[in-house]
């Protein structure tokens, strides 16, 4: 099990690094820049920011 140093107390429960290293922040691209790329490209339409609670994988 793993804490997360900003003090935000998350528990990371996998029988191997392989699995954690697939759902590390740096795995993922910036929601941001894909949001404002797909905006600009009029593939879609902002209306909303979300703010992800937990990842369940299994």
């Amino acid at each position: 099990m793993t804490e997360d140093p900003a003090g935000q107390c998350i528990t990371i429960r996998s029988p191997s690094l392989r699995g954690v290293a697939e759902e590390a922040p740096g795995a993922y691209k910036d929601m941001s820049a894909v949001v404002e790329a797909s905006q600009l490209a009029g593939l879609a339409l902002k209306v909303a920011k979300l703010k992800p609670l937990i990842c369940i994988k299994g």
